[in-house]
């Protein structure tokens, strides 16, 4: 069990993190991610026989992060921040103002390269659900970067 485990958190845990980090920036990210992973050790044969243990342990982060999640900085620092992507400063208050599942499809799968299955996979969510979301955030995200240009 112990060798499926670490297999597991080498497949899973950095996309995990990245989820959780682009819903609640990489400081509250990767802390919740470390609960989630701990999660996963207590309760290894139960998560590990589920059929989406990565979109179970995101909700277990969500819940870890909720609770971690303090009034203060941005979500997105400008520049690199414990390897998140480089981001645009005027991109980073729009981000921070859609909601959290269209934030988090688009920084999966335009700043880390995640196929949108994989973030379904992730989020526990459909394929579809996925496509929205981003047509959303980028219709969003389109409008306001022309509103701030005019």
């Amino acid at each position: 069990m112990v060798d499926t485990f670490e297999a597991f958190c080498r497949q899973h845990e950095p996309r995990l993190r990245r989820a959780l980090a682009a819903a609640y920036g990489p400081g509250v990210g990767v802390d919740a991610s470390a609960e989630a992973m701990a999660y996963l050790w207590q309760h290894r044969e139960r998560v590990l026989a589920m059929s989406n243990p990565a979109g179970y342990l995101y909700r277990v982060g969500q819940s870890a992060a909720r609770r971690l999640r303090r009034p203060g900085p941005p979500l997105f620092a400008p520049s690199s921040v414990d390897g998140m992507p480089d981001v645009e400063p005027r991109l980073v208050k729009l981000l921070e103002a859609l909601s959290e599942s269209q934030r988090v499809c688009v920084v999966l799968v335009h700043a880390y390269g995640f196929t949108q299955q994989e973030v379904a996979d992730i989020l526990g969510v459909d394929h579809s659900t996925v496509r929205t979301h981003l047509a959303r955030a980028l219709a969003r995200l389109r409008s306001d970067l022309e509103a701030g240009d005019a």
